[in-house]
């Protein structure tokens, strides 16, 4: 049997993008969350307060996705996820549009203090009036290709998305 080689991929954007819903989809093992009661009115009642973390293959790779929180006051445990991290998915809530600034943000400080290739997943295209990949592609001012929508819920969109990252990060293709 072939040896498998880890990978790192790390999971991250705004409060409500469905990064926690997303590592779910993947993960082959049971998901280790870190969900708590919201403290603070942000749309949702449960948040990430730590790291999720999930384990997925993909042909000889074993992809280890850690997630980050969403919110302002835990961007901190970005630095701590992201280093040795090969690939990034930054997943926007196309029903948030509010959430956009907050999204550049992130990535804008990932990328820059971890240079990797990333994906931009545009979360809940079912809901009315949602922004769409090239919206959100316009709005980031990243090409087409880049940014995808996805249903965090899917498998198959989630797997779909996790393999246009490993294509990003094993082609080099960084942006």
């Amino acid at each position: 049997m072939a040896e498998s080689t880890l990978l790192k991929l790390i999971v991250a954007g705004p409060v409500g993008a469905g990064k926690t819903t997303f590592i779910k989809s993947l993960s082959e093992i049971p998901v280790v969350e870190t969900d708590e009661v919201a403290s603070e009115n942000i749309g949702k009642d449960r948040t990430t307060i730590g790291i999720d973390f999930g384990l997925a293959r993909v042909g000889n790779y074993e992809i280890r996705l850690f997630g980050t929180p969403g919110q302002e006051r835990f961007d901190f445990m970005q630095d701590i996820v992201a280093e040795g991290a090969l690939s990034l998915a930054l997943l926007v809530s196309g029903a948030a549009p509010q959430s956009l600034p907050g999204a550049r943000r992130i990535l804008e400080y990932l990328t820059s203090q971890f240079p990797m290739p990333f994906v931009v997943g545009v979360t809940h295209q079912d809901r009315e009036r949602a922004w769409k990949p090239d919206e959100v592609a316009s709005f980031l001012k990243l090409p087409e290709e880049q940014v995808l929508g996805l249903d965090a819920t899917s498998r198959e969109d989630a797997r779909a998305a996790l393999q246009r990252m490993l294509e990003f990060a094993l082609l080099g293709e960084r942006r």
